[in-house]
């Protein structure tokens, strides 16, 4: 069956069959230090003032980045068989950076952990496609020789988007974004494309004679021609990036055209294989696999992503139905799947809190005061929203001191009039009684005429038993701007 995963492309890929995928295609954040939030509106048309992150594509290096960083080479010789001298040259070529581009460092640790994985589920068969642009296509590429072998780079593939480009005064125009195309080894499956001709062409036709190319004769000893309406597909491919009017447009900053998805599944990809694409986003690659009839595998670490563009185009543009034509993992549905969730991925069980409890996941990952997101709703009467800050607590052991913080966080921002706690673990008796009186001296908050506790307890079980924070009416949760062209909500 189709499957689809929330969580980190690393995790969920170490759990897969080695040698189970035919195609690769990632479409990775590119460093290029700005972050792309999808579009959601609440009901009355407003953005909202803070939004989830469709992806985060800023690095920065931290212990657990430079940690990895010092073990890459030993795990590049050991476990993936890469010689020597690479591992010494990705030794020496990230202690260069480490003083002069830092981010870049981040950024190219974090893909080496990730490509080395997806070597390890490409069958011997199977092409990787990795599409970038200039910003680091020739770092990139340097990985890639590194990890599939030199001799297994087949082409940069150049996406010319000629309807869309950045220009400057003092440069040419931006306009492409290239793909590199690589083979796990020299028998791969590979299907040459072919392309209409703008007017047919009147060609020579040619045949092996005793191993040499010559023109072929008819029978009054003349030379013969064919015309031919199509060629040979090259490197350079003319699509067309998506419009703002697009049907196909979803709101996803960085979403691709179909066409382009179906043309590299069609030359990679036989008719019975597996797409396998770790960044799935918006899901265009699991369409255009639906498309051909291949089998498919989607990976997201961003839980609306899973739980609402993606199901959005599977189950209504394409009709499929969950649990029949695909299944959703990684979004726990009971409290042991949170637990698991909690004690393989810390940030992502905050994240999945946050989005059940109809909250927006904050931007920030940390130095923000422990907020871990917020819920907005409408206050009658008055333009700017309301908010509710979050925070979630996975661990057993949670003290008093996380109630009187969030009552600081309550106290000192002027917009926000609720806070809410989220713990995984139900608290003692004695532990919830002291939480409640402490969280009873925040007092209560009228809004439109009814008063709300200002501070608020949930445990994951109520989440997932539909008890939901005592709020007015809220915000964002309702309606996915922009909508589907053509679908009715």
């Amino acid at each position: 069956m189709n499957r689809l995963h929330f969580g980190d492309c690393l995790t969920v890929m170490q759990d897969m069959p080695l040698a189970s995928v035919d195609l690769i295609y990632l479409d990775p954040p590119f460093n290029s230090q700005r972050q792309y939030n999808s579009i959601y509106k609440d009901e009355t048309g407003r953005p909202l003032p803070e939004q989830i992150d469709a992806f985060c594509d800023m690095w920065e290096l931290n212990d657990e980045t430079e940690e990895a960083i010092r073990h890459t080479p030993t795990i590049m010789e050991r476990d993936h068989g890469i010689d020597k001298a690479t591992a010494d040259f990705w030794r020496l070529w990230m202690n260069a950076l480490r003083d002069t581009n830092p981010r870049l460092l981040a950024y190219l640790s974090y893909m080496v952990q990730r490509l080395l994985q997806m070597k390890t589920i490409l069958k011997p068969t199977g092409s990787i496609y990795l599409h970038c642009d200039p910003t680091v296509s020739h770092y990139v590429k340097v990985m890639m020789d590194a990890i599939f072998g030199y001799a297994n780079f087949r082409n940069e593939i150049v996406w010319h988007y000629y309807n869309k480009f950045a220009a400057g005064r003092r440069v040419f125009g931006r306009n492409y974004d290239q793909i590199l195309f690589y083979s796990r080894g020299k028998s791969y499956y590979f299907e040459p494309q072919r392309i209409p001709r703008d007017k047919p062409r009147r060609q020579l036709v040619r045949e092996n004679v005793g191993g040499v190319l010559k023109n072929k004769r008819g029978p009054d000893g003349k030379v013969m021609y064919r015309t031919v309406t199509d060629k040979k597909m090259d490197a350079v491919w003319a699509i067309p990036a998506l419009q703002h009017a697009s049907r196909e447009r979803l709101g996803y900053a960085t979403q691709k055209p179909v066409k382009l998805l179906e043309r590299i599944i069609k030359a990679s990809c036989p008719p019975d294989g597996v797409v396998l694409d770790p960044f799935c986003g918006c899901a265009t690659t699991l369409e255009a696999a639906q498309n051909l009839g291949r089998k498919w595998i989607g990976i997201d670490i961003a839980i609306h992503a899973v739980k609402r563009i993606t199901r959005q185009r599977l189950v209504e543009r394409l009709g499929l139905v969950e649990d029949e034509d695909f299944e959703i993992t990684g979004i726990p549905q009971t409290a042991e799947g949170a637990l698991d969730l909690w004690t393989r991925d810390k940030r992502q069980f905050q994240v999945w809190a946050v989005e059940l409890a109809e909250g927006f996941v904050t931007k920030r990952q940390s130095g923000d005061g422990g907020i871990d997101g917020r819920l907005w709703y409408d206050v009658p009467g008055e333009r700017e929203l309301g908010s509710m800050v979050i925070e979630v607590k996975g661990g057993r052991t949670v003290n008093i001191n996380v109630v009187r913080e969030l009552r600081g966080v309550l106290e000192r921002e002027e917009r926000v009039q609720l806070a809410g706690l989220i713990v995984q673990h139900e608290l003692r008796p004695r532990q919830r009684a002291n939480f409640a009186r402490e969280m009873g001296k925040a007092g209560e908050v009228e809004i439109g005429g009814v008063a709300y506790p200002r501070m608020q307890l949930l445990t994951v079980a109520n989440l997932l038993d539909g008890k939901r924070f005592q709020t007015p009416h809220v915000m964002g949760k309702h309606q996915l701007q922009p909508a589907i062209p053509g679908i009715s909500r």
